[in-house]
């Protein structure tokens, strides 16, 4: 089974301003808990932790 098709496209929501402002990809099987990733944030104008959401 080709690793795409166990990846899913997860969104990234800023824990400040609690925007949607990425999007990724993610192997539910290899990672069970959800992402948290710093990323740079358009509403805040600076770098941020962006969580996964539903």
């Amino acid at each position: 089974m080709p690793s795409k098709e166990r990846e899913f496209r997860v969104k990234l929501e800023c824990t400040e301003c609690k925007k949607v402002n990425y999007y990724t990809r993610k192997n539910k099987k290899t990672i069970k808990d959800r992402l948290e990733i710093s990323k740079f944030c358009e509403h805040c104008r600076k770098h941020t932790a962006h969580k996964e959401t539903k």
